[in-house]
């Protein structure tokens, strides 16, 4: 057994179990303490820290369901195993209930008992394993809002570090709901700006003409409405960092004017006639591929090459999905917080439906299920999880796929059949089947050449 001895705490009334389990697993070269009543193992638990312990339920004095209730809200870290006896599983299902990791009927079986014990201290070691990687994402990055040790995480990570003190304009796109504005933030609070204004703009949520007053500004009178100067967003954020978020949807006039203001570094309020120079980095975010909106015709190829100077990709959650662990126990830890509540833990099973859901709508929406579940969740486990069911009008997918197949080909034929289904609904036109599957051309195109779909074939079968 390598690294520190793993430390078992056997609480019991009855001598000859203690004992019995103490041999056990001593055997198994594990560190055993013991206690006679519930009283007791606290007192042992505050003078010295244990992985795991095993308590009968019905014992005198406090019983072990208090027991278990006070070591999940004072060492939550520790895994409970509830020992019962043979007729009282009533007694086991309420352990569980109020939060107990396993049980245990007596008499103990010894093999019984060495299997439980290793689940307990394995699930202990995950959870002891996503803190520690939070904590190592936040002391190496500083990124307290960005979750995720995946590669493709880390690669995100590593450019912001080497783009944030630099003046460069930024291009962060993605799909929506993967975190483009966090990111844009990071950038931000880790560039020597830092201490000056954080401006955001959504360049969707306003039209054309109101856009441009938003960013430039206006002068009082300008137009009908306008009662009073107002600076612009480029004003508003001088000395600091202006992200315009959804700058793919920006009008092409709109396009000319934040050109204009880009190369020059000089805007003008609407009905003004001052030049104003505000100091402003500028940070853009879009959901779309700009490359593919400069062909259409419905972005100027000048402006995409004035922005897309330092380029970031934001991966959709279902390329990380490594990360969902680690992003589900920031949430239940954030949203147990907020609701003034002890940490939530996460069944096994719970976690697993969130790792194979497609999300998409990616971060954002894992949030919002996790936020629900914590206010739903009576216990002291995350429930209330519900996730949406696939879109009315359309049946999901229900075919088994080959017996003995490994996971990773299963993965495989799965993404190949998506996109052929995309590229069939689309007749074959890339730009849009990769819009529909949120995904940028090139990566769409890496797919169909790596998993060697002939779109030709595909639209003509």
């Amino acid at each position: 057994m390598s690294g520190p001895v793993p430390r078992v705490h056997i609480v019991d009334d009855d001598r000859a179990v203690r004992n019995a389990v103490r041999v056990n697993l001593s055997k198994q070269g594990y560190d055993v303490t013991l206690s006679t009543n519930a009283d007791q193992a606290i007192h042992a638990l505050e003078d010295r820290p244990v992985d795991v312990v095993l308590t009968d339920v019905a014992m005198p004095g406090r019983s072990g369901l208090e027991l278990l209730g006070v070591i999940r809200e004072r060492w939550p870290e520790v895994r409970v195993v509830v020992m019962t006896g043979y007729g009282s599983v009533q007694d086991a299902v309420a352990a569980m209930k109020a939060g107990a990791d396993d049980y245990i009927i007596k008499p103990v079986s010894k093999d019984e008992l060495v299997v439980i014990v290793e689940r307990a201290l394995k699930e202990k070691g995950l959870l002891a394993e996503l803190a520690q990687l939070r904590r190592e994402v936040r002391e190496k990055f500083g990124f307290e809002n960005l979750i995720g040790t995946t590669p493709a995480m880390m690669e995100v990570y590593e450019l912001i570090k080497t783009v944030a003190d630099t003046s460069a304009l930024v291009l962060v796109h993605g799909p929506t709901g993967t975190g483009k504005e966090l990111i844009a933030q990071a950038i931000h609070y880790r560039s020597r700006r830092q201490n000056g204004p954080l401006v955001r703009v959504n360049c969707a949520a306003l039209p054309e003409n109101l856009l441009e007053s938003e960013l430039f500004g206006h002068e009082k009178g300008s137009f009908t409405g306008a009662v009073r100067q107002h600076r612009g967003k480029f004003e508003q954020a001088s000395g600091g960092t202006l992200l315009l978020d959804e700058v793919g949807e920006m009008s092409l006039t709109t396009q000319v004017k934040l050109l204009r203001a880009l190369e020059s570094g000089e805007v003008t309020r609407v009905g003004g006639t001052e030049i104003l120079k505000p100091d402003v980095r500028l940070i853009a975010a879009t959901n779309r591929d700009l490359r593919e909106e400069v062909k259409a015709g419905r972005f100027r190829e000048d402006l995409y090459y004035r922005l897309n100077v330092f380029a970031i990709q934001v991966p959709p959650l279902r390329d990380r999905r490594d990360d969902i662990p680690l992003l589900v126990d920031h949430f239940v830890r954030r949203f147990s917080e907020e609701n003034l509540r002890p940490a939530l833990s996460v069944p096994a099973a719970t976690m697993q439906r969130l790792i194979d859901y497609h999300w998409p709508g990616n971060v954002r929406e894992l949030k919002h299920v996790i936020e629900r579940g914590v206010i739903l969740s009576k216990g002291d486990a995350l429930g209330g999880v519900k996730l949406p069911e696939a879109p009315q009008g359309r049946e999901p997918q229900r075919e088994v796929l080959p017996a003995g197949m490994t996971l990773q080909a299963a993965l495989l034929e799965y993404e190949r059949r998506v996109l052929i289904e995309a590229l069939k609904s689309t007749k074959g036109v890339q730009a849009q089947a990769a819009r529909d599957l949120g995904i940028s051309r090139s990566n769409l195109n890496y797919r169909i050449n790596r998993l060697g779909i002939s779109v030709k074939d595909v639209v003509y079968e």
